[in-house]
């Protein structure tokens, strides 16, 4: 290599190489910061852009899952109001049942129909109040108007997919008193105040009563078809969260270690540039007498 003042063959080459270790250290640094060996296109554009499009799907999934929360929401409150009233189903039909008997004087028949009345109306008070974010799918209404026909109860829709091409359907269950066949036309009730009113009243809260655990029945299913779902989707976004971080995601040991090594050779670069700038100096003792 030919000495010059002029040109610093050596210095050049480490300078060179002291840059090209500032900057991946430099890069080994951005990645122990930030956790992320991916943190732009820039870094890896094909990498990148597929790991947007699994973030995309995950900010999705989180709107299906609020959807499915709230529709367990819903179902938990109609099933517990749907207990309740089943409950009431139970004591009504004893009430009636012990009204019906031959030998009940009329005073006992009355305290037996206060009582009877009294449970209907608490019954319909279950079936107004089993509401959940302005959603009732008990008291046989939709929008706070009941239908002409039952066919008119449309049901509850919930998001099922990332894309919103999917739903999870939940029917409404009619268990107000009407729904049942407790109310009679003109918003009368039955009575307990004759043995044939009672009997009357007894065969139609046994028909209530299968009615109201087939509706509840129906409705239990579909809560738990939404409880599974939701684990589902729950389980699919954690997937997806994972599969990202293999994507763009630092090997933070491995980072550690390369960074430690790339500040050693930092140091050696800066002292071997220092070498290579002295350089110089010795041709000036060429020329020393």
């Amino acid at each position: 290599m030919t000495n010059s003042v002029i040109t610093n063959a050596s210095a050049l080459i480490a300078l060179q190489n002291l840059n090209a270790t500032n900057s991946k250290l430099a890069v080994t640094q951005s990645r122990v910061n930030t956790g992320l060996k991916v943190q732009g296109a820039k870094d890896n554009a094909a990498t990148w852009a597929i790991a947007q499009n699994q973030r995309a799907d995950m900010n999705a999934l989180e709107s299906v899952k609020t959807s499915l929360n709230r529709a367990t929401s819903v179902a938990d409150v109609a099933l517990a109001a749907g207990q309740q009233i089943s409950d009431i189903l139970v004591e009504l039909r004893q009430k009636a049942t012990a009204a019906a008997d031959p030998s009940a004087s009329d005073a006992t028949r009355k305290a037996y129909n206060d009582e009877f009345q009294s449970l209907l109306k608490s019954l319909q008070s279950f079936a107004d109040n089993a509401t959940f974010d302005g959603e009732n799918i008990l008291n046989g209404k939709v929008g706070g108007t009941r239908p002409a026909t039952p066919a008119g109860l449309t049901p509850l829709d919930f998001l099922a997919n990332a894309d919103a091409s999917e739903t999870i359907t939940m029917n409404r269950q009619d268990l107000s008193l009407e729904g049942l066949g407790l109310e009679l036309a003109g918003g009368v009730f039955p009575n307990l105040l004759q043995q044939a009113d009672a009997e009357w009243a007894l065969n139609a809260v046994e028909t209530a009563l299968t009615s109201a655990s087939g509706k509840l029945a129906e409705l239990g299913a579909q809560s738990k078809q939404i409880e599974k779902h939701t684990l589902f989707v729950t389980k699919l976004m954690d997937s997806l969260e994972v599969g990202v971080g293999n994507l763009v995601d630092a090997d933070m040991a491995r980072e550690s270690a390369r960074l430690q090594a790339l500040q050693v050779q930092q140091q050696l670069g800066a002292q071997a540039l220092s070498i290579a700038n002295q350089a110089p100096q010795i041709i000036l003792s060429l020329f020393k007498g």
